[in-house]
């Protein structure tokens, strides 16, 4: 398959309204941009004009939206901009906003979709960052929030909602993310709140622009508009909303995302560890597999360290499990129900560190790393065939031969074991500490 190229908007185009949470009035001006600049903010009513990039490295807030920072400059509610810009396949513009917060027009996504139909888009000259995700990742919040992005040969998301509130209920959407599709079935779908909650929102200084013109108000008993655009218009805003955070990630992202419950910090969250597993994927090994034996002692079945992606001398360290149905302790590690034991694990994670604590050492050849104590160690949740565990060491302490470390194992960018370690280098070949 040929390579897309980047697209920008044919013509410049404005919209202007109030923002939905500042209740301000604002202008915004979409610019078309040249090739790799992305898609950026500009505050022009600020001295200097400050430009925040729309990306990860500038979200400041997930309350009810989405914001983007950049030192003192803020924008807020950006996800309805981002989700046409995104799906329309935009990937340079210029945003001039001259307020805090881009219009929230309707409540939905639709006048954006418009606007930038009809100016048009143009291809440029340089390729499209695509990615094409390669592996299952997943991501969980603390309140119900649940992700999984799998490998697809293009966009979808997919995702479920679940209010107590009779108008609502739980609803379940799948959409297949073009132009098209997301003109059609997504853009006109509204944002959604409950009266019951407007006054404590207007404290928190939320909601001074929402109106029964641009948001779904819902009472105790029902809807309070005229009518609803799609019976299941509140999973469509959601799905909405998912696409205008993962737009954060810079790039055209080949996936089926399925979402529990979605929330712009869990749509954030699940962004980041997509954006850590492309990372970690073309990362150059620092350490290949066949230099590991030369540090470590040990060899088949109890090497379970691939390979070191990052390393900082005497600082820290980043390596990799990949776990294969073929480890030899799945066969009684349970038969049918296949569970990486925890002491592995920890062996795993250790063996890592080890080499952090070799290099500190001249002739690591000739050195083997004891390991004296563990503290504060918790396994997460289980790790299973197929799974690569991401084990992140730091040093916090080196005396001599005796070193104190700081470990990690995550799987997708969840969590899966913590602990510390302390251990001790000593001469292979007589088993006892040189530091004398």
């Amino acid at each position: 398959m040929a390579q897309p190229s980047q697209q920008t908007l044919a013509a410049p185009v404005t919209l202007e309204g109030v923002g939905v949470h500042s209740g301000e009035r604002a202008v915004l001006r979409f610019v078309p941009s040249d090739p790799d600049t992305g898609l950026r903010f500009v505050r022009v009513d600020l001295e200097g004009c400050p430009a925040i990039p729309a990306d990860l490295d500038h979200v400041v807030g997930t309350d009810l939206g989405t914001s983007l920072g950049q030192d003192d400059a803020r924008v807020l509610t950006v996800e309805h901009v981002l989700a046409a810009l995104h799906s329309h396949g935009v990937d340079n513009a210029v945003l001039e906003l001259s307020g805090p917060e881009p219009p929230i027009r309707d409540g939905s996504f639709e006048d954006y979709s418009r606007a930038i139909q009809g100016v048009g888009v143009v291809r440029q000259s340089e390729p499209a960052r695509v990615l094409a995700l390669d592996a299952v990742v997943t991501s969980e919040g603390t309140h119900g929030e649940s992700y999984v992005a799998t490998p697809a040969p293009a966009l979808k998301v997919s995702a479920a909602i679940d209010f107590s509130h009779p108008a609502i209920g739980r609803q379940y959407g799948s959409f297949p993310v073009t132009p098209a599709s997301f003109a059609a079935e997504l853009a006109p779908a509204r944002t959604f709140g409950f009266r019951a909650e407007a006054e404590a929102l207007l404290a928190r200084g939320l909601a001074r622009g929402a109106s029964l013109e641009n948001t779904i108000v819902l009472d105790e008993t029902g809807v309070m508009n005229d009518a609803l655009r799609f019976p299941d218009e509140y999973v469509r805003h959601k799905i909405g909303d998912i696409l205008g955070d993962l737009a954060l990630l810079g790039c055209r992202l080949q996936a089926h995302v399925v979402a529990e419950r979605p929330s712009h910090k869990g749509n954030v969250a699940l962004a980041r560890a997509i954006a850590e597993r492309a990372r970690r994927a073309t990362a150059a090994p620092v350490v290949e597999a066949a230099q590991i034996l030369n540090y470590l002692p040990h060899r088949y079945p109890m090497l379970l360290v691939d390979r070191i992606v990052e390393f900082e001398s005497g600082k820290r360290i980043v390596g990799l499990k990949n776990v294969t149905i073929n480890e030899p302790f799945f066969q009684g590690h349970y038969p049918g129900h296949p569970v990486m034991p925890g002491v592995l694990i920890i062996e795993a994670m250790a063996q890592v560190g080890g080499l952090l604590l070799m290099e500190a050492v001249p002739n690591p050849e000739n050195k083997v790393v004891y390991f004296m104590s563990l503290d504060n160690v918790k396994w997460r949740r289980p790790v299973i065939p197929g799974d690569q565990i991401v084990f992140e060491l730091e040093m916090v302490q080196f005396r001599r031969h005796v070193c104190r470390m700081r470990g990690i194992g995550s799987v997708d960018g969840n969590r899966v074991v913590e602990g510390e370690l302390m251990a001790m280098i000593v001469d292979r070949d007589k088993g006892t500490s040189d530091a004398s």
